[in-house]
């Protein structure tokens, strides 16, 4: 076993042993809204939204991209995925995400992600108007991902992800840089047990610049006007790290269960305990549910996430060619309140190995 090897093994037992002793509730609600680019916690992904996002141990390697890096190094060869989500509908909120995952060797695979939310038109208001001036405006919320997985082992596999922030609204922006790294850990006699554990959203702090900052000002004796700047708060990224398990059921010849847990430990915001299963018939329908579970999620007073916790999708997959490729097309959707839920569709293509 060489010293790359060892040191995801140690990295993988060490965490593995922390987040069983982690507190229940070891998240941090009081700083609920202190920190910044928020959208990095959306799930952008059709099938991952159908399990509640429970699925981080054992994603397909476009969706590992956001869930947990090292899964994409189970690529065969080329996979690309695309989901337009119609997030909170009634919000004009979209999200629109495309991947594309490719083995570079043996034990390697790159990745490259992009995410982008629309917001629609917002009405222009000033101080004056304060009903609007008659002018809309765009937001534009960007991220942009670098991955790479590698196989250390039959068992035991890595990734990071590189991401690009970007944020503009308006004569405002701002840009940063974070990271997530990622393990996966598979046994059993069919290789039916996974574990994953990742880390999320690491960076520096981010701050905002632009003429937005700006203001007219008059000297005391309004003998001159000037112009004043005002300076930008740094913000935190939403860090966190999660760790997560699956298990590979065979119910019966072409009927196959897969059950999914993952429990994420937020630094903004209260811990989630999510669930879900997915059962396939022969690999070509599928039917997803899953729940999101986190302290006063049933309670409407104490509820602090616009989701209520269910979550289900269907999706349907062919096979073409001699190497085992695969089209799939796929619905999911999460109910809310206020709104009426997220609703997802996506498609994927998956390119097997050349024989």
């Amino acid at each position: 076993m060489n010293n790359c090897l060892k040191f995801f093994v140690k990295t993988f037992i060490a965490a593995f042993s922390i987040c069983l002793v982690f507190p229940a509730y070891a998240g941090n609600p009081d700083r609920a809204g202190s920190a910044g680019g928020m959208q990095l916690l959306v799930n952008p992904w059709v099938r991952s939204n159908g399990v509640a996002g429970a699925n981080m141990a054992d994603a397909t390697p476009v969706e590992s991209m956001f869930q947990n890096v090292a899964g994409m190094a189970f690529v065969e060869q080329t996979e690309i995925g695309f989901t337009y989500s119609d997030y909170l509908s009634g919000s004009d909120v979209s999200v629109n995400s495309v991947a594309l995952a490719q083995r570079v060797g043996e034990t390697s695979a790159i990745g490259f992600t992009v995410a982008s939310f629309g917001f629609g038109d917002i009405r222009r208001t000033t101080t004056e108007t304060p009903d609007g001036d008659g002018t809309f405006f765009n937001m534009s919320v960007l991220n942009i991902g670098l991955s790479y997985a590698k196989a250390f082992s039959n068992s035991i596999y890595g990734g990071i992800t590189v991401k690009v922030i970007s944020e503009s609204v308006a004569d405002l922006n701002s840009n940063g840089v974070a990271f997530d790294a990622g393990i996966k850990y598979v046994t059993g006699d069919r290789d039916q047990i996974k574990f994953g554990i990742s880390l999320k959203n690491v960076g520096p702090t981010m701050s905002f610049e632009g003429d937005g900052l700006s203001y007219e000002g008059a000297a005391p004796d309004a003998a001159y006007s000037f112009t004043s700047e005002l300076r930008s708060e740094n913000y935190e990224l939403p860090s966190l790290i999660s760790i997560a398990a699956s298990y590979d059921f065979i119910l019966a010849e072409n009927h196959n269960l897969t059950a999914h847990g993952t429990f994420i430990a937020n630094s903004f915001t209260r811990d989630n305990f999510l669930v879900g299963a997915v059962y396939n018939f022969k690999e070509m329908f599928y039917l997803r549910g899953g729940y999101h579970y986190e302290e006063g999620i049933t309670n409407d007073a104490d509820r602090r996430y616009v989701y209520t916790g269910i979550a289900a999708g269907a999706g349907v997959q062919l096979k073409f060619g001699e190497n085992n490729s695969r089209v799939s097309l796929d619905y999911a959707w999460r109910a809310s309140n206020p709104f009426n839920g997220t609703h997802c569709i996506g498609a994927r293509i998956h390119l097997g190995k050349s024989q």
